[in-house]
Formats: C-alpha cells, structure tokens, sequence
C-alpha cells in the first residue's frame, strides 16, 4: 500500500528514553497539541484504541564486488502510521504527509476501516515520559565522509587477497541507519527513541582443486563509527579468506545421528528460529506454536534458560522502547527447563490482560506491529567447553550456522552448517562441508547434556515474519546436543 493507503484486518517496561531536545527538532511539526488532535480524531467513532507512529529514517549504504565500488547509496524515509483498535478490528493507515490534513485524513481513514460502532467523544491528555539511555553515540554515521567509508571496503578487499593465492573473489558491504520513532498513543503515551546503527560485512570465494568454498564475517551494533575501533575491517576480511581457504581441503559431512557441540555464538541462530519464533505470543493463540499451552512445564534440560533481552547494550536488537513505545525489557521465556513466559506486543497483552513484555515491533511506519523478538540468548553453564569437546569421543563441532527452514507449530527445522568440523577422540579434527544440521527445536533443547562458560553472540541478523523484517541479535555459550541428525554427502 502506498502513502495515505487504508488496511483493515478483523482478529484477533525496562529501560526507557523520552522525547528529548533531539527528537523535538526532528518532528517540529508535530507538536504535542497536533499529535494529541490526530489521536481525538482516531477516536471520533468510539474505537478501543489509537495510536500514531512517526518514523524518520536514514540510511547509507556501499558495496564493493571484485575491487570496484559497485553500489553507494542514501536515503530517508519519513512518514506516520495510525492504528485504530474497535473491538476484534484493527484499521490501520500510513501516510507521507506529516501535515495537520495528512495526519487527519490518515486517522479518519484508519478509524473508517475500525469502526464497530458506539460512537461519542474521547480527549487524549499527553504525558511526555523520560528515561536515560546506556547507549552514548560517539560519531553518527552521516556525518563520515562517503570516502571513508569506500577506503573501509577497500582495506578489506586487499586485506582478503593478501591472506591467499586461492581468493579468488571478494566483496564487502558497509551500511548504517539512523532511525528515529515517536510513538503516542490514547492511553496517554508519548515517546520517542533514537536508534543508530552500523554494519559491515565481507565475503570471500577460494578456488581450488575441490573447487570453490566461500567464508563470511559479519559484524553489526547499535552503535555509531566508533564501531570501527573495536572491529578491524582488516581482521575481518582475514576471517573470511581463511574460513573460505580452510573449507578448500574438507571433507564431505558425514550422515546420520551425531553428538553435536555448537560452538560460542555459532548455534543462536537455531533456538532463535526453532524455539524462539513458538514462544511469540500471537502464534501461541493460533495454536501455530509447539509451545502452545505449555506453560509451567519442562520444556528444555533443566541446564537450559533462555532469554529475550531488548536492553542489551548496543546489540543489533537493541533499543529503549519498542515501537509501540513500551520500554524494552529483559524477558525470561524458560528458566531452568520449565516455561516461564511468552513474548507479547500491546495488543495481544490487552487482550490476556497483562503488560506488553516489549517486543511490539514494525519494520516501518508503513506496517503494523506485531510480536517479534530482540535478542535471544540461552545463557552460559558452569563446564569448561575444553572438557565439553574432551569429553566427546566423535561427533560434529559447529563454528557458525547459517540459513535454514522451521516449522513452528511442529519444531521441525533444517540449518545448513557454514563452518564445521568432526570431533575424533575428543579432539577437533578435520573441517567438513556441504552439511545441514536436521532435528526438532524442543527435542534439542531436551538433548543439551552440557553448557560452557564462554556466552558469546553471534552475527547480526534481519528476522523475517509475515513479509517484515526487523534487527535481531542471538547467542549461545558451547553447548552439547546428544544427538542430531547430520545430513551429509559422505558415503
């Protein structure tokens, strides 16, 4: 739908920053008393609820492929969303036009596809609410030269060659965004966030008689330009030559059950996806979740508690209110095995009257909310991962997990393995390839007999629901899973 487009559907706080000085500049043509009227306006048909959602968006981006500066781009996006909430039906309109007739006409198209009836007057009173925030930008993106950030992509590129004669292939992108939401709503809500990210990615392709491997390093915070102090674009793209040169000599995966040890970080990806998606709350009402009526029960090894955690400082799913303006927060979902809690957003809160737990998220001001994870984590055990790998006579270690397929009301899912290697005699051996990881996500957390001390999360990530996607962190300790199936090409 374009701007000022009009859909309706029939269906079904932690830390906290308010609209500061900052956020006042940027909608200085939405003050109070304007944001206050369009939300009377949404009401005007007796609806539950309304709220407003203003996004202002920047965002850059570069890409180098085979040493040329292929793409260099900018960008901003602003715009308002209106949700207007009568009964079991949402209307919901967005438009481009921040003016006092657009924001009207996008509440009153948004109350037209609401309206159930009743009818009457309700008035909005304001209250502006304030917090800090741990997360201090110490050089915003745009304000870096473009050339600066095309000498990051070419440092890695060379940097990538130079580590090996069989590179053949290289490419790199950097990206950032500044994104900035207010977010007021009839229940006298009004807030605001700042959220500023940085990205940097490499890939490499080695070429050699087994043919060609490829090896990727990523990284991605909630942070501005000083990112780069941190991480070395030159140590990166080393990173991925030698992961893509390593994979040259590989055997293929072996078949079949195996004990698995997912390395620090390397295996988040699956509880996000096998586990992580069946404990959002809306897909428990469909019963589309394995989770489903489960609460209060052992559901993962006693050794296992997982965590949905928004306030993470400067993680990639980071930030101080989610965008339905409720403050993010730190969410146990199973502690010590048994499950403990769901994730919800507004709505699905108020319809089972609790509190959001935070996890409303949009992907813009063009798409409505609806529960998504930050960043979910199993928490670190109390073993030595040396003795976890020692104490394995054979199996599958897995550095890094990449794209897979899960059913959610099921469990069932499917990862591809990019980085791996066999276990012999309790030791790391030889890497193989061309390998997927075949299991079911609450088996799995049953199976996990060991839990290393060594937390650590992964690579940034975009999580994809219902055609949105939205910034997500997820990290592991080393874990041993007794048995999963490897799906190999090994004889």
């Amino acid at each position: 739908m374009g701007p000022g487009s009009v859909g309706s559907r029939s269906g079904g706080c932690g830390r906290y920053i308010g609209v500061t000085a900052l956020l006042e500049r940027l909608f200085d043509v939405l003050d109070d008393s304007l944001v206050a009227s369009t939300l009377d306006t949404a009401l005007l048909g007796g609806a539950d609820f309304a709220e407003v959602f203003v996004e202002d968006k920047r965002n850059s981006s570069a890409f180098l492929d085979d040493g040329k500066i292929e793409e260099l781009t900018s960008g901003r996006d602003r715009g308002a969303g209106i949700r207007v909430v009568s009964g079991d039906t949402t209307g919901f309109a967005h438009t481009a036009d921040l003016s006092e007739n657009g924001l009207r006409n996008a509440a009153e198209a948004a109350a037209a596809a609401a309206r159930g009836g009743g009818g009457g007057v309700r008035k909005v009173s304001l209250e502006r609410q304030f917090a800090s925030r741990d997360i201090e930008v110490e050089t915003f993106p745009e304000t870096v030269a473009k050339a600066t950030k095309v000498e990051l992509l070419q440092r890695a590129d060379e940097e990538a060659r130079a580590t090996g004669d069989a590179i053949s292939q290289v490419s790199a992108r950097y990206g950032d965004s500044r994104r900035r939401i207010l977010v007021a709503n009839s229940d006298g809500l009004l807030a605001g966030d700042d959220q500023v990210r940085t990205f940097f990615s490499i890939n490499c392709v080695a070429q050699g008689d087994t043919g060609m491997q490829t090896g990727r390093e990523s990284h991605g915070r909630t942070v501005g330009f000083e990112m780069f102090d941190d991480h070395d674009v030159s140590e990166m793209a080393r990173t991925a030559a030698n992961r893509a040169i390593t994979k040259l000599s590989a055997r293929p995966a072996p078949s079949g059950a195996q004990t698995v040890v997912v390395g620090p970080g390397g295996g988040g990806v699956l509880f996000h996806e096998a586990c992580g998606h069946g404990l959002e709350a809306d897909l428990v009402a469909k019963s589309a979740s394995v989770f489903a009526g489960r609460m209060g029960e052992q559901v993962a090894s006693p050794l296992v508690t997982l965590i949905d955690d928004g306030t993470m400082s400067a993680e990639w799913g980071n930030f101080a209110i989610d965008d339905e303006g409720r403050p993010a927060q730190r969410n146990v979902l199973i502690q010590d095995g048994i499950l403990t809690d769901y994730m919800y957003d507004q709505i699905r809160a108020r319809k089972e009257g609790r509190p959001s737990s935070g996890n409303g998220r949009r992907q813009s001001y063009q798409h409505l909310p609806m529960v998504r994870m930050t960043n979910t984590y199993i928490t670190a055990g109390q073993d030595n991962p040396a003795d976890i790998i020692a104490s394995t006579p054979n199996g599958i270690y897995v550095a890094q997990l990449g794209g897979g397929q899960v059913n959610t009301a099921t469990g069932d899912f499917v990862f591809g393995m990019t980085e791996a290697y066999l276990i012999e005699d309790g030791k790391i051996t030889e890497p193989i390839r061309e390998g997927n990881l075949i299991g079911n996500g609450p088996e799995v957390l049953n199976r996990i007999d060991a839990l290393g001390n060594d937390f650590a999360m992964g690579h940034p990530g975009t999580c994809g629901k219902d055609g949105q996607g939205v910034p997500v962190g997820d990290g592991t300790p080393t874990l041993r899973v007794t048995s999963l199936t490897v799906g190999g090409t090994a004889a």
